[in-house]
């Protein structure tokens, strides 16, 4: 499975790295005004003795760049709260205006991505100013990542030889099974190691419940959230929790939870065959163009080029190999976002004259590395979510997602799985597929991008129809999530309503 996460920036990211590179409807319902407030007193209303310590605690916000920041500590397993506790970084922007609606909880995707590092950064990507001016906008690192108590796995260098080495059997043979497997139990034995014992607490469902205990200790009666692409999932099963204490909730890029592992993967391959096919047509209107002819014979020539990386990887200036599951990573870092194809172009461009170093930093980007080191442990905390949320799967199982891959995503496909590194993960899976609906939670509005190549179109369909209060909102475009790309329509929809609870017309399509 690829990261459903949201990346930031790319573009100025890679000029940082001195690149040379050449009418919306709504539907307005009654409401009450929103009962969230800024207090700082806990809301510990219904909360049961064995909790009480964890959602009364009072917060200590401290200076952080232009933010306050703090720390809250949660139970380690929300099943048994006395067995240990884990803590949460919290980073926050006071509303503008001063009066603010409540706190909107940001969370940027991933499994793994960090919420303080999103709103550090880059709070005017993650929210637009009509949100900063009456919103507290709080951006957190959930359990298993980043400044919380984290999942950690390897050394900079260790994680460069997994996630960049080469096998030396030949692709799908026995041999080359065996050293991947190898590779994934040496990598899972080092993350149960050096984790601290958190490894089996690391799911959606806990990291849900942490949600709550943010709303609370915040003050908050109701939570008010904004979730880009797998933070869909966890707003979703916040709200099959907890649908009482959802106030507006906005789902943007969604995960369908419904989806298995295979179908994701699948769903995902072929969205970014999509993306791919959308990105050469592009290329080919334009005058650097390294590839010719039709989209189709394009395609065939770019499944060339990866297969002839996969026989004669590329060494690279700083000696590194571009394998073609590397050189497939740098080309789905880059199809996140259309503003990042032209980097694309050029990365494929010296790719095919024999220098691998732009599609190296095109693959960095997706890893969060630089200059040799790893900025934050989404990696690792990617596979410890997907490992314990999703169930064991078959080989066989794997085996029919092979074949449609095959025929609908027949580029990436031979690329795109390999040995399931969740197979020797030292925990079993506790998460559950299935549809979440949210029964009682007031309107939840979900967002999809039509040629969305992360967390494909369907997938918000899918989320909006199995929602009993679902309301869903299509960006007719390419790239990742549809909120805050410059699409005008959007952009008021899910502003008016976070802002005014105006609910948008459920299939509101925005050109």
């Amino acid at each position: 499975m690829r990261r459903t996460r949201r990346l930031v920036a790319l573009i100025t990211t890679l000029a940082a790295a001195s690149l040379a590179l050449s009418g919306c409807l709504y539907s307005v319902i009654p409401e009450s005004p929103p009962r969230s407030s800024a207090s700082a007193t806990p809301d510990t209303d219904g909360v049961g003795a064995d909790l009480i310590p964890f959602y009364s605690q009072p917060l200590t916000w401290v200076p952080c760049d232009a933010f306050e920041c703090t720390t809250v500590t949660a139970p380690l397993d929300w099943s048994n709260p006395g067995a240990g506790q884990i803590e949460l970084s919290v980073i926050r922007q006071r509303a503008v205006s001063g009066t603010p609606i409540g706190s909107l909880l940001i969370n940027p995707g991933g499994p793994g991505a960090s919420g303080v590092d999103f709103v550090r950064e880059s709070v005017d990507f993650a929210a637009r100013e009509p949100l900063q001016e009456q919103y507290d906008i709080v951006g957190f690192d959930p359990r298993g990542v980043g400044a919380s108590t984290a999942v950690r796995c390897y050394e900079p260098a260790d994680m460069d030889a997994y996630l960049f080495g080469i096998p030396s059997a030949p692709r799908g043979s026995d041999a080359w099974i065996a050293e991947r497997t190898e590779a994934n139990e040496e990598f899972a034995a080092a993350c149960d190691a050096n984790s601290g014992g958190i490894l089996p607490y690391i799911t959606t469902e806990n990291s849900a419940r942490d949600m709550d205990l943010l709303r609370a200790v915040l003050g908050d009666s109701e939570l008010h959230y904004l979730g880009y692409s797998y933070g869909t999932f966890l707003g979703a099963t916040y709200a099959q929790l907890y649908p009482d204490r959802v106030g507006r909730l906005v789902l943007d890029g969604a995960v369908d939870p419904a989806a298995s592992i295979v179908d994701v993967n699948v769903v995902q391959g072929v969205g970014f065959e999509s993306a791919l096919r959308a990105y050469v047509a592009a290329c080919l209107d334009g005058s650097d163009c390294p590839f010719r002819g039709t989209v189709d014979e394009a395609m065939a020539d770019l499944g060339t080029l990866l297969a002839g990386v996969a026989r004669s990887p590329l060494p690279a200036s700083d000696g590194r190999i571009l394998g073609a599951d590397s050189l497939l990573t740098g080309i789905v870092a880059a199809l996140y976002s259309e503003g990042s194809w032209p980097f694309l172009t050029a990365a494929l461009t010296e790719v095919l004259e024999g220098n691998p170093d732009v599609a190296f930093q095109l693959a960095d980007f997706y890893y969060n590395r630089v200059n040799g080191a790893y900025l934050d442990n989404s990696t690792e905390a990617f596979r410890a979510y997907n490992c314990m949320d999703y169930p064991a799967i078959t080989p066989e199982e794997i085996a029919a997602g092979d074949e449609r891959l095959a025929v609908e995503a027949p580029t990436v496909a031979p690329y795109w799985t390999g040995v399931d590194p969740c197979a020797v993960w030292p925990y079993p899976p506790t998460g559950i597929r299935g549809e979440i609906t949210a029964e009682g939670a007031p309107p939840i509005v979900v967002v999809g991008t039509t040629n969305d190549p992360a967390t494909p179109y369907e997938w918000s369909v899918s989320l909006a129809d199995q929602l009993a209060s679902g309301v869903l909102i299509t960006r007719v475009g390419e790239g990742h999530t549809g909120y805050n790309k410059g699409n005008a329509c959007v952009d008021a929809a899910v502003e008016a309503y976070l802002l005014g609870g105006t609910v948008p017309q459920d299939g509101l399509r925005c050109e």
